[in-house]
């Protein structure tokens, strides 16, 4: 099962550094988050917003 998940690394790496990179940075704005009395729709937008820059880091640390 690692070596499996070991080569879909090895093939996609930029989606696995958006999964990860995402991940790492809703947890930190959702912790960070926690004592804000933020509506459902602002956090989510935050979230989608938190998401959607991830992606745009791992596009730029692709570029060649």
């Amino acid at each position: 099962m690692l070596s499996r998940f070991v080569e879909f690394v090895k093939r996609h790496p930029a989606l696995f550094e958006f999964v990860f990179l995402a991940a790492a940075m809703v947890a930190v704005l959702l912790w960070s988050a926690r004592d804000v009395n933020l509506l459902p729709t602002q956090l989510a937008t935050l979230v989608v917003a938190t998401i959607v820059l991830a992606g745009l880091c791992v596009w730029i640390l692709h570029w060649e």
